[in-house]
Formats: structure tokens, sequence, C-alpha cells
């Protein structure tokens, strides 16, 4: 027996409690007594209602909005469970906040996925569970193990149903050069063309497409991205294929729709027919409802990799 498997428990912060919820429908199992709320002054207060001692505890919380109040809830959490002589504790982070400062893009610039990667094994994490980071290096930036699932079965999944495999009218485009790898694997998973969106960004949040490498000419493209922020890139980047591509019509697909700011109204406005996100992030709730957004649920995906790693088996077989 192991010292930390005896028992599994599922413990969630309040980022996302409808996938926490998700996962335990998909596993058959309740989840863990706890509440996760702030003291007047704003501090984060955990309590924990049920025994963890010797259990594999599993915390799940999404590092989204407000990112670093659920930041701080999951280091809470984990300390709490530390503190409680949890067996093992195992982060499941769906959407990993602070990814995209990776490197220094100029002098004096802080590596703020390295300092939350430090932060959370300081706090007692054994493990972390994600999906699409941001940059893959991120998984070197911590010194626990990390498996970081890919969206982008689900999607392949989606439009393969749609479209089906192997569709010479149908492109899939990158909308900037470092997304390229990505899109690279998606398209010859569902054996499709790729094409690429060159564009040169001014400043944060704002982008000036350049060129289109690759012909779209009457295609329908799927754009894939790893993100949707302020929509800003991804709604340049299809307005960019029907205008100077003359692509057919515009599909768009990203692991984590974080929709800040005008995102929504920028999406609505925007030629783009469907945008398909996996619901690592909740719909903003003071956001008005769009249309054009639909979600495929990742509980089925995150609840099969946490029995693997209970009982201690690959999960290799998640990235085929």
């Amino acid at each position: 027996m192991l010292n930390y498997g005896r028992e599994m428990k599922i413990f969630t912060g309040n980022s996302n409690i409808a996938l926490s919820k998700s996962i335990c429908q998909s596993l058959g199992k309740e989840l863990g007594k706890s509440e996760c709320k702030r003291f007047a002054d704003g501090e984060c207060s955990v309590s924990v209602y049920e025994p963890v001692r010797g259990s594999d505890v599993f915390l799940i919380q999404s590092t989204c909005k407000p990112v670093n109040d659920n930041l701080m809830e999951l280091l809470v959490m984990i300390d709490a469970m530390r503190r409680a002589s949890a067996g093992r504790i195992t982060a499941v982070i769906p959407y990993f906040g602070y990814a995209r400062q990776d490197r220094k893009a100029k002098s004096r610039d802080p590596i703020s996925a390295k300092l939350v990667a430090n932060m959370i094994t300081a706090a007692g994490a054994d493990r972390v569970l994600t999906m699409d980071l941001h940059a893959n290096q991120i998984q070197g930036f911590f010194d626990i193990p990390v498996d970081n699932l890919m969206g982008a079965h689900l999607f392949a999944n989606y439009f393969v149903s749609r479209f089906g495999k192997g569709n010479e009218d149908v492109m899939v485009v990158s909308p900037d050069v470092g997304s390229v790898a990505r899109v690279r694997a998606f398209a010859h998973k569902i054996d499709m063309q790729m094409a690429i969106v060159d564009k040169r960004r001014e400043k944060a949040n704002v982008s000036e497409v350049m060129n289109i490498i690759g012909n779209v000419e009457g295609k329908t493209v799927i754009l894939l991205d790893d993100m949707v922020d302020t929509a800003g890139s991804l709604c340049g980047a299809a307005k960019a294929l029907m205008e100077i591509g003359k692509a057919k019509e515009i599909f768009a697909c990203a692991s984590h729709g974080v929709l800040s700011g005008p995102a929504i109204e920028r999406i609505e406005q925007s030629c783009i027919k469907e945008l398909i996100l996996l619901d690592t992030i909740p719909y903003p709730a003071d956001a008005p409802k769009c249309d054009k957004i639909k979600y495929l649920p990742v509980g089925p995906m995150f609840a099969e990799a946490m029995e693997h790693i209970h009982e201690e088996t690959s999960i290799a077989s998640l990235f085929e």
C-alpha cells in the first residue's frame, strides 16, 4: 500500500467550482468538505472540515481572475493540507496564471511564472496537474513533477466530427509565429493544411497584422490559440484572414477563455463565426451572453489524469 494511496480526496477553491463538481462526477466521488472565505480586511481564510491524514489530496483551483486572490487561496489551501498531514498533495491548476511572464523580454523584467512555481512548491505541493501552459518550458520551473494536459485532443474531436478528417476545404491557422508548433501538431492530428498570421506587436494587448503565410482563399479557417485574453490578437487575425486572405469563414478555438476587458464585445463584432473554449475558466459572471462562444468540458480528461496519478499508472495515453 502506498503511503499516500489509502484514500483519494478532492477539494476545491472558489475559482471554478462547476469544473470541480464535473471532475468529481466523472470520478464518482464527492467534493471534500472545506470552505474558502475572506476576513474583513481581504485576507484568505481556509477551513477543512474532514480529516486528510495520509490521504492522496487533490486541490482544484484555476489561477484566473481575480488572479492574486485565487493564487493566494491555492497556497493557503496547500499549507492547510500539509499541516493536516496529508500524504500527498497534487495542485490541479486547469489554468496557470502568470504563465505569460516566462522570460525576460526586456531589462529588469521579472520572471513571474518561475516565482509562482517556487511559491506553489514552497507551500507544500508534491506535484502539479495543469493544461496547455502558455510555454512548455514552465514545466522546468518546478522542482516537482508537472503533468501538462493538451486541450488539442478535445478540439480535434470537435472539428473532425464537424468537418471530417483530412478535409481539403478546411485549414488550421496559427494567429502568430509563437503558436506555430502547437498549431502544426494540431493540423497533423486532424490531417489538414496550415497557415500562419505574421504580426508585429507594438505594445501589450495591441497587435498589428503584417502578412499571411499560406493560401487560405475560399477556405474555412480554424484559428487555434492557447488563450483568449482581450481578444485583440484573435479578432485582428480573423479580420486579416477575411480581408487579406479572402477566407470563406472563420472558426476559432482556445484552451483558456480569460475574456478580459473588451473581449466579449470584440468577439461579438468580429467576423469569427464560432469560438470554442474549454471550461478551465468560467465565463465572466458580469459579462453579457455571447452566442458565438461555446464551451467543451475538460472535467472527464482531468478526472482520468487524476485517477492515473492516484493509482500510480502512466497518463501517456492522454497525450496520444
